[in-house]
């Protein structure tokens, strides 16, 4: 199979409003694709017409080979969903929980691998009203993974988790690629999706603006942010550096399409006026900071 997920031109209307509006991608077998967006830019749409919840409008859409609407209970045995919150019988252990969800698949995969691959070796024997949230989390993934499918649809998996617990989750992430899976992930995280994502796509109301690799993305943007603290307010900078600098007080910030000219500049004019130039750091352009400028272009409350 060439294609894990084809959406040509998909359309989901609700009268004269457009929640998805003729948008296009596809993806590969073993991806991890991320699609982000604010709140109301048409994710959760776009993920129940893959997931064969909601019908759509108009457009093409095929997932592993199904069509999601019109053919749900045979897409339904070839993927998981991991939706941000679920309804698990807490008094029940974890290996407990798994056995009883692997009995409404036809061919289930081994709970000793689903434990061993989701990080739950430890924790097989506890209840699940003992778990810690990342604990509780992993359960959710493995209850995703029990009827061994193609596909998994990844909810903001890591919502409200600390920073150790949040690591912990992208190893386990990390880990479904290896075994052959397919990823669609939503996340409000930009670290997250930055670590995890083969491809992103950003969303902002109803139609994919931005598609591409993090590299492919942030080089989109071409933007290096230069900035270097002055002795004292009154020290005089290079014209050329004056007509594309901001000054604020003794700070002065520069943004670029080419760093190294400027600051070869400003190395030269600190040397030769024998200057001190403190706190220098060059740094570029973010997925959060092109997320925050393609979001804040054209976001829909």
């Amino acid at each position: 199979m060439s294609s894990a997920i084809i959406v040509e031109n998909l359309t989901k209307s609700y009268g004269a409003f457009q929640a998805v509006n003729n948008i296009t991608f596809d993806v590969s077998p073993g991806e991890i694709f991320a699609l982000l967006g604010a709140n109301g830019a048409g994710k959760t749409t776009t993920l129940e017409i893959l997931e064969g919840h909601r019908k759509r409008t108009s457009g093409k859409v095929t997932v592993l080979g199904y069509d999601p609407h019109k053919q749900h209970d045979s897409l339904i045995k070839h993927i998981g969903i991991v939706l941000q919150e679920t309804g698990i019988e807490p008094y029940l252990k974890v290996e407990e929980v798994l056995k009883q969800f692997s009995g409404f698949y036809p061919n289930p995969r081994d709970i000793n691998e689903v434990i061993e691959a989701t990080g739950l070796k430890e924790q097989r024997k506890t209840p699940v009203r003992k778990l810690s949230g990342g604990q509780r989390r992993r359960v959710d993934v493995a209850l995703g993974l029990i009827g061994d499918p193609d596909l998994i649809f990844l909810d903001e998996p890591t919502t409200g988790f600390d920073p150790s617990a949040r690591r912990d989750a992208w190893s386990m992430i990390s880990n479904l690629k290896s075994l052959g899976k397919t990823v669609i992930l939503t996340t409000h995280y930009m670290d997250e999706a930055e670590y995890l994502s083969d491809r992103i796509a950003l969303m902002v109301n109803g139609e994919i603006e931005r598609m591409g690799t993090t590299r492919e993305l942030i080089n989109s943007e071409s933007n290096t942010t230069i900035q270097f603290s002055l002795p004292d307010s009154n020290t005089s900078l290079p014209e050329t550096i004056m007509k594309i600098a901001e000054i604020n007080g003794n700070l002065v910030s520069i943004i670029t399409n080419s760093p190294i000219g400027i600051l070869s500049e400003i190395t030269n004019w600190a040397l030769e006026n024998s200057l001190k130039v403190d706190d220098l750091t060059v740094q570029r352009s973010s997925l959060e900071d092109l997320f925050l400028k393609v979001v804040g272009s054209g976001y829909r409350s």
